[in-house]
């Protein structure tokens, strides 16, 4: 299985800026969740000319609207263009789970006040095309609908980040995945969002527990 693992770190609305590695890029302030890493490598690459259209769907029914919403267990029809690759898949939010605090221990006293939250998902290829290695990304909303306040980016033991593996190249193909998420003790991440792709970055899908 291969592995998608993002930069170690938190920041929150209460401690803006406390990262766990070097991360060049990263400055200080209060966190913009639009810009969260489950989003920075999902930008629609376009060719010269003209965008690459995803193939059509052979089985897997309508493509979700951007703006959908949609309960835990359902399942969503996305388009997808990365790199040279493109295709359709269907992402089922299949869990919204609390973790136990000690799955951050690795993240020392930043994470003294944070719970973490794992957003578990199933991935199939619908279309067909070699998807292989691509990944998903997948943001963690609070119960107003809006971002936690608390940007992390990592793994635990009970949360392990993959991106599909080198077989997912035929209809039906299916990986899981889990994405790390995390809110303020005595909060809790709701719900998840997808805004992946030129259509879903301002009407992303969501998925509410």
């Amino acid at each position: 299985m291969t592995h998608a693992r993002g930069p170690l770190f938190i920041a929150s609305v209460a401690a803006a800026g406390l990262l766990l590695s070097a991360c060049g890029s990263e400055t200080g302030g209060t966190p913009t969740p639009a810009t969260d890493t489950t989003t920075t490598t999902a930008t629609s690459t376009k060719e010269t000319s003209t965008s690459k259209e995803a193939p059509p769907i052979p089985a897997g029914g309508d493509v979700t609207a951007p703006g959908s919403k949609l309960k835990v267990g359902a399942r969503a029809v996305i388009p997808v263009v990365t790199g040279d690759k493109s295709g359709t898949i269907a992402i089922t939010v299949t869990a919204i789970e609390a973790g136990p605090k000690e799955d951050l221990a690795k993240f020392g006293d930043k994470a003294k006040n944070i719970t973490p939250f794992y957003l578990r998902a199933t991935v199939e290829n619908l279309s067909g095309t070699d998807l292989s290695f691509t990944s998903i990304g997948l943001r963690g909303l609070g119960e107003d609908g809006k971002g936690t306040g608390v940007i992390i980016s990592g793994d635990t033991p009970k949360c392990d980040s993959t991106s599909a593996p080198k077989t997912f190249k035929a209809a039906g193909e299916k990986y899981e995945t889990c994405v790390l998420s995390a809110a303020q003790d005595g909060l809790k991440v709701a719900g998840a969002e997808y805004n992946r792709g030129d259509d879903y970055v301002k009407s992303p899908v969501v998925w509410q527990s």
